[in-house]
């Protein structure tokens, strides 16, 4: 029996009392509060579950367990954890005395089902026009942001959005903890790594990166970006490597932007603002804005474009697609703005322009 197996089978154990919701594929989050409160997300909505693990042990173990699978410790020096289960399944652990009332664990479930563009359409995500003209941006290698909050589905987003490009190219992918599952043959993924007792041997997003512009990417996806990475993204966009794909917390595309310039500048490079903005309004593209509406819906909220700066410095972003309530249209749905994309021009030299199915419109074709 492989240690692969082994290893499952220790898991399922160590998690019963929370696997019967692990397998349901209805749920999407299971927060553990502590050893006997226990909550799932289903169908958008907060649910306590009658499951508890027999002690604060019992939980100790089992979460020990699974910071194993990645080569992490769950000792009295790391309070704060990210690992993840043999089927992507993101897990963050919090211990005492952080977590004021002992263990605490978030599992963000990964998703069995191959999404595609496809699906997010007959999901409601967004609509059959903005999803093509996404993929057309994807397979342009225009550098693109999911901007979104907590749990609003910005990485399932950046999953479908990485089916878009081309089977023939290199893939590089970044993460803390490795969630994204390209389908690609060509791809290559790098994981952060803790530093060991010693403080030896670990690694950061910021140095993968640096590692990964060594290695002769035609794609960089940077799961998400939480510091200062964000400037050596942003170089790295603004000097031949287009086409990345990333995503970030915020609330608005401008948001967003305003969100990557303060990471950016955790990097403590001595850089002028003015100098900065200037590199980040011309590396980014497109921001693709999602929310999480009361009910649990996931919707795309807008698609903007990023242009350059304004005579005071400030960011110029103009929506290509916004939302648009019931109340105003006969159902939600994203819809054009009247604003071409500014790009539009290049697709005449793009050998996509033979297959485009769209009015024309976003591409300045007229109605």
């Amino acid at each position: 029996m492989t240690q692969a197996i082994l290893y499952e089978q220790s898991l399922r154990h160590l998690l019963a009392p929370i696997y019967a919701a692990l397998e349901d594929p209805s749920v999407s989050e299971i927060m553990i509060n502590g050893y006997n409160d226990i909550y799932i997300e289903q169908g958008g909505q907060l649910l306590r579950m009658d499951a508890r693990f027999d002690s604060e042990d019992a939980l100790e173990s089992a979460m020990r367990n699974v910071a194993q699978f990645v080569g992490k410790r769950l000792e009295p020096g790391t309070p704060s954890i990210e690992a993840r289960l043999p089927d992507g399944s993101r897990v963050h652990i919090v211990q005492a005395p952080a977590a004021r009332n002992g263990l605490c664990v978030a599992i963000r479930k990964f998703s069995r089902n191959k999404l595609d563009l496809d699906a997010l359409v007959e999901s409601g995500t967004l609509n059959g026009e903005a999803a093509e003209f996404l993929g057309i941006c994807v397979g342009m290698a225009k550098n693109i942001i999911v901007s979104g909050g907590t749990g609003s589905g910005k990485t399932t987003l950046l999953n479908v959005l990485s089916t878009m490009i081309p089977e023939d190219e290199r893939i590089i992918v970044l993460e803390d903890s490795s969630e994204l599952q390209l389908q690609q043959p060509h791809v290559v993924s790098f994981e952060v790594q803790a530093p060991d007792r010693q403080g030896l041997g670990g690694i950061d997003i910021a140095g993968l990166f640096r590692a990964s512009l060594r290695m002769r990417p035609d794609r960089i996806i940077v799961g998400e970006c939480r510091g200062g990475e964000a400037l050596d993204m942003i170089q790295a966009m603004t000097s031949g490597h287009s086409g990345s794909l990333s995503t970030c917390h915020a609330n608005t595309p401008s948001g967003a932007l305003n969100r990557l310039e303060t990471m950016a500048l955790m990097a403590g490079v001595d850089i002028p603002l003015f100098a900065l903005r200037a590199q980040l309004a011309s590396a980014i593209d497109v921001i693709v804005q999602i929310s999480r509406f009361h009910d649990g819906r996931r919707r795309v909220i807008a698609i903007s474009e990023v242009l350059d700066l304004n005579e005071k410095g400030e960011y110029l972003v103009e929506d290509l697609y916004r939302y648009e309530h019931a109340a105003r249209k006969a159902a939600d749905t994203l819809i054009w703005s009247g604003k071409p994309a500014s790009f539009r021009q290049q697709l005449s030299y793009s050998a996509m322009a033979e297959t485009i199915r769209l009015s024309g419109r976003v591409w300045g074709g007229g109605k």
